[in-house]
């Protein structure tokens, strides 16, 4: 069982009931309502169906219910298995091309689909939906909240990491997965607002209503007055050979399998983009066991934050800049993945080509933001405000922000006398802004006293470490004059408390103090297991992962509010102001094979997942019939699969481009009426009768 039985900040779930069920005949266990996809992955199965164009294996892309990748066979019905819960005694089977249709049968005694009614509906329970939700209850208005995942949060479920921020504004310090149990509780203490989870709002109509798949098992409508489209984002697809393989999804569905759900679902991965999710994936992959064979970026510097890449690189994983991936391959699966450097014009130059041994390729290149809903209110005339990701990709502390300021913007478009405060559209900018300036420090000379040691540079929106010190001794620079200041030791007094090198989400602060003779003591943060006892002898790395020396341990402690270890060695006086790491991963896990395999045929990348059009047969398309409006590509099928063109449409500007074509010239493609597929037969059942009000508090 591929099963995380001991994380460091995540602990398994208690009371999960074991249950058995069946996969293409053979008997497996899984939990009682965890995910199919889930379910699998832990019992090594990573290829739910083969497509009806070709045989192509297919398995998880998003793990969110946004695309079609994971169908399986569930008891007869084709389903998709990362939002189907797991239930004893399912018969599971692999979906061999199209699903035959199911038998007759007698008839559905309908029933009217039970009705809610709200002044404000808020689609989306994420830090922007929470955020929202939570505004509007203060003000005493009726709210329902409908999210597609059982547990409330969003990614914040999925986040083992601290947050950056404000400690005060956004939780900055804690752990995203904290954040959304603080968020989910405070919104479920107000009795005027309903939370419908585990349901998805699959449809809006014109007479100020929405369909909601609730419970993913029976239809009910809610009537509001104003709608909160917090709806999230979803994982962009990019062009290379092998894009589409089992092994080759994105880096928010690793997150849900690692970190909601303890599924080891790889052994070795390779990261493409180095922005904060792809960053973020690669330490989440080191706390689940997995080896990272390195991260690759098309760009020439770090595209996340400066200080999440170092503490990357210190863990033992290297950062590839001015790289991209030339192809994965494999047997039905990913087996291999080819990298090669790129010229000015950034294309592989594939004389630099390295092969890595890895069986899963992790895709964090951006998110697509979920805005169908917003754009089909606005086009009905409906009093909307979009949140969040689907307004604007961001940091999860700028979309807290946002949702509460799109709350407060709604309740006064529907009449309510509010007062926004004005500080919180000047934060919420600052928190969303890129990372500016990289200021030059002065290296620390120990003295007798303990004194914090800032391996921070850059200038990004984190305070934790200024807010949280006892007895003030930090503080912000103020040349900017907000957050985004870098801290500074502002006095003496420090009482090595090592209160802002457990907070800080960026592990960028230790603590020295001079020893007698050649020697200094140093607190450093570690947030894995640590097994070691005092007299051990560890590594010590520099900031840029360089290595400095063995050094002994002399004590270690754990903080149970940052869940951080904080491990104390005896260091050299030269060293210590240098040492801010240890090494997690050997240096063998990043190594390449002697000589690169691959076959590089840009032209079989596939951008329409669901019915498996390539790169090369759009272009062609484009080329010879003069296409100009993308709905004209559905002839050649593309766009027309079950996840509703949601992942192939961010894909084809570059059809157009490689055609010839400016994109500003194309024609939009439709949206499809419903975003999520829901079964005849559960629209038939209704839940109760028309009127009636409730829902799960």
């Amino acid at each position: 069982m591929n099963r995380i039985e001991r994380h460091p900040i995540v602990a398994p779930p208690e009371g999960r009931r074991e249950v058995a069920f069946r996969f293409d005949g053979s008997e497996l266990r899984g939990y009682e309502g965890e995910m199919l996809s889930s379910a699998l992955f832990a019992n090594g199965v990573r290829r739910f169906s083969t497509h009806h164009k070709d045989g192509a294996p297919q398995g998880i892309f998003c793990a969110n219910g946004q695309c079609s990748q994971c169908a399986i066979l569930v008891d007869g019905l084709s389903r998709k298995a990362c939002v189907t819960p797991l239930a004893a005694g399912m018969d599971l089977r692999t979906l061999e091309g199209l699903p035959a249709l199911p038998e007759p049968s007698e008839g559905l005694a309908a029933s009217r689909p039970r009705r809610l009614e709200a002044e404000v509906l808020v689609i989306g329970g994420g830090p922007s939906g929470l955020g929202a939700a939570i505004e509007l209850a203060k003000l005493g208005m009726r709210v329902v909240v409908a999210d597609d995942k059982e547990s409330l949060g969003g990614k914040l479920v999925l986040q083992t990491h601290k947050f950056f921020g404000s400690e005060a504004d956004c939780y900055a310090g804690t752990r995203g997965i904290d954040i959304a149990r603080k968020l989910s509780s405070e919104l479920a203490s107000y009795p005027n607002a309903t939370i419908l989870s585990g349901s998805p709002v699959v449809g809006l109509y014109k007479d100020r209503v929405a369909g909601i798949y609730e419970g993913g098992s029976s239809y009910t409508l809610v009537g509001f007055q104003g709608l909160v489209v917090a709806a999230g984002a979803r994982e962009r697809s990019i062009l290379f050979p092998g894009n589409d393989l089992p092994g080759v999804y994105g880096a928010g569905a690793f997150q849900t399998l690692v970190n909601r759900d303890l599924v080891r679902p790889a052994k070795r991965v390779l990261i493409v983009g180095s922005g904060n999710v792809g960053l973020i994936g690669a330490y989440h992959a080191l706390q689940a066991g997995i080896e990272v064979a390195g991260i690759v970026e098309l760009l020439p510097k770090v595209n996340g934050y400066k200080v999440h890449g170092d503490k990357i690189v210190r863990m033992g994983v290297p950062i590839h800049l001015s790289t991209t991936v030339v192809s994965v391959e494999g047997e039905g699966k990913v087996e291999r993945a080819t990298v090669a450097q790129v010229g000015p014009d950034f294309k592989p130059l594939l004389e630099t080509a390295r092969t890595y041994e890895v069986d899963t390729v992790l895709v964090a290149t951006g998110l697509s933001p979920c805005d169908e809903f917003y754009r089909q209110a606005r086009s009905f005339g409906f009093d909307a405000v979009v949140a969040g990701d689907a307004e604007e990709i961001a940091e999860a502390s700028s979309a807290l922000f946002g949702g509460r300021i799109a709350a407060l913007a709604l309740a006064k478009i529907m009449g309510r006398k509010v007062e926004l405060d004005a500080s919180w559209a000047a934060k919420r900018e600052i928190l969303k802004s890129r990372p500016g300036e990289r200021i030059t420090r002065e290296t620390e000379v120990p003295g007798k006293e303990w004194k914090p040691v800032f391996f921070c540079d850059e200038e990004i929106p984190c305070n934790p470490c200024s807010t949280v010190c006892p007895s003030g001794c930090i503080e912000l620079s103020g040349r900017l004059g907000d957050m985004r200041d870098l801290p500074r030791l502002a006095k003496g007094g420090c009482k090595g408390c090592t209160a802002c090198v457990a907070a800080c989400p960026g592990l960028a602060i230790s603590l020295v103090r001079a020893l007698e003779g050649p020697w200094c003591e140093v607190a450093l943060p570690y947030e894995f297991e640590a097994p070691f006892e005092p007299g051990s002898r560890l590594g010590l790395l520099d900031r840029d992962g360089g290595e400095l020396e063995e050094a002994e341990l002399l004590g270690k402690s754990f903080s149970k509010k940052y869940k951080t270890w904080i491990l104390r060695f005896k260091v050299s006086a030269a060293n210590a102001p240098k040492a801010i790491g240890i090494r997690v991963q050997a240096p063998e896990a990043t190594a390449s094979l002697p000589s690169p395999r691959f076959s590089c045929a840009a032209d079989d990348a596939v951008v329409c997942r669901c019915e498996r059009v390539s790169f090369g047969e759009l272009v062609r398309f484009v080329k010879e019939n003069g296409i100009r409006d993308i709905n004209q590509l559905k002839s050649i099928r593309a766009g027309m699969g079950a996840c509703g063109s949601k992942t192939c449409s961010t894909i084809y500007p570059a059809v157009f481009r490689a055609a010839g074509v400016d994109p500003a010239e194309v024609t939009a493609g439709s949206l499809r009426p419903l975003a999520v597929e829901v079964p005849m037969g559960d629209i038939a059942r209704g839940r109760g009768a028309a009127g009636t009000e409730g829902g799960r508090k």
